[in-house]
């Protein structure tokens, strides 16, 4: 099976500490994903977060991915929409 990141929306929100914007997306044609966080890398790019909980001391991460190749795939394909979106020159 072909993984695949659809239907990805982005909000942009005023720069602030390295956060730009937030992205959903649809993985896969079966799972939805939320508030996924597009930052800057100081070196330049840009880098995804995603959501966590802190209950206690400890995070406790709701979803990301698990290999490398995964999470490739879905940072390239949301800083693409992303930069579409604020109309940032690839």
């Amino acid at each position: 099976m072909q993984n695949k990141v659809t239907e990805i929306q982005i909000t942009p929100v005023k720069p602030r500490e390295g956060l730009v914007g937030f992205a959903s997306f649809i993985f896969d044609d079966a799972f939805y994903c939320s508030s996924i966080g597009i930052y800057t890398r100081p070196q330049g790019g840009y880098r995804l977060t995603y959501p966590i909980r802190k209950p206690s001391a400890n995070n406790l991460h709701i979803f990301h991915p698990i290999n490398k190749e995964v999470s490739e795939m879905i940072e390239d394909a949301v800083v693409k929409r992303y930069e579409e979106v604020v109309g940032v020159a690839a």
